[in-house]
């Protein structure tokens, strides 16, 4: 982190937390925040459901929700960048407040409720950006809180804005919304999931579809999510979402209903992610997300199961500059023990969170 990115982020905590996040990506809009380019090296470059990727460290969704930022954080460092979530409708979300920083936790509660303007906006920025990226662009497709019939908002978001995006993602795990979570049940899942596969027949070109899955499942129930992701041929799982769990926090805002995140979702996380790689054989890709604040607890997804990373919540403490620290930070780990290249390192280690 440099000298002004601290101070900048000194700032920003003393600003009520929903607040300071609009200020930063105004600044990135307005090109104001220094921004490294492509992070890469002969170890780093990988492939992942057909993408080309100039590293494993990816954005998580909800850091731009409505993708008004994209051609900033194409050139932050990442090897890939998830927007969103959209809904096929504009909503505000939760009241307010609904974002609190649990500081002496390095951790984020969030209750947002899937805030956006919806997928006209985003597919008529996603358009204007879609020719011209660095790096492959995916968004997480949402469902109003509203609406009669979930299943369907996917679908109408996938086809809305799924021509112009490099994947699209299933988020069913948001805790934010209720009964949201309900749809990870193997009827329900496998219902929605083949709406928007069906819906990708329908178009010009092969997107991959990722489905999101939360941290809180049973071990009976992660089978069954893993079982009907195989069934119907999804692409791959990015495991996991916040999670409902308030294990060990010491944050006087450790009360707060929401999705908690960043280092205290770690362990639980990981666990998750290596018994999907064992339930799985290890054939299904696995996107590993959940308190990445270093090179090493990237280098610990992927050696738990994940072929790629993805992080949010540290950017809030560490600031932009983490992506290329734990892109180079990586490397060196990779170099260090032996791997001529990530893919090598993945699932190396899943036995000991197992």
């Amino acid at each position: 982190m440099n000298l002004v990115e601290k101070i900048a982020l000194g700032v920003l905590h003393r600003i009520d937390p929903e607040h300071s996040h609009s200020l930063a990506l105004m600044a990135m809009k307005a090109g104001v925040v220094p921004m490294p380019g492509i992070v890469t090296s002969d170890r780093l470059r990988t492939s992942f459901c057909g993408m080309a990727l100039s590293n494993p460290v990816g954005l998580a969704a909800g850091y731009d929700k409505n993708a008004t930022v994209v051609d900033a954080l194409t050139q932050a460092g990442f090897g890939f960048v998830e927007v969103g979530a959209v809904t096929p409708h504009p909503q505000p979300g939760n009241p307010k407040p609904r974002l609190f920083r649990l500081t002496e936790d390095q951790a984020v509660i969030n209750r947002f409720g899937f805030n956006n303007e919806g997928m006209e906006a985003a597919a008529a920025r996603l358009t204007r950006r879609s020719r011209r990226r660095p790096v492959p662009v995916g968004l997480n497709l949402g469902a109003n809180k509203d609406s009669e019939d979930r299943a369907a908002d996917y679908v109408r978001v996938f086809e809305t804005c799924g021509p112009y995006v490099d994947f699209a993602t299933v988020n069913v795990s948001s805790p934010n919304t209720e009964k949201l979570r309900d749809l990870q049940g193997a009827d329900a899942l496998r219902g929605l999931l083949s709406g928007v596969l069906a819906a990708r027949e329908g178009q010009d070109k092969y997107t991959p579809i990722f489905l999101k899955i939360a941290p809180d499942l049973t071990d009976a129930e992660l089978a069954k999510v893993a079982g009907v992701a195989q069934e119907v041929d999804v692409d791959a799982i990015i495991a996991t979402n916040t999670t409902l769990s308030r294990d060990g926090l010491k944050s006087r805002y450790r009360a707060e209903a929401g999705g908690l995140s960043g280092p205290p979702l770690f362990e639980k996380s990981t666990r998750v992610l290596a018994r999907l790689s064992e339930l799985t054989d290890g054939t299904m890709p696995l996107i590993g997300v959940g308190g990445i604040a270093s090179a090493e607890d990237a280098y610990q997804k992927i050696r738990a199961g994940a072929s790629i990373v993805q992080l949010y919540s540290a950017l809030a403490y560490k600031g932009l500059s983490l992506v290329e620290e734990i892109a180079l930070g990586l490397d060196e780990l990779l170099e260090r023990d032996g791997f001529a290249h990530v893919a090598d390192a993945v699932g190396t280690g899943r036995k000991d969170w197992l």
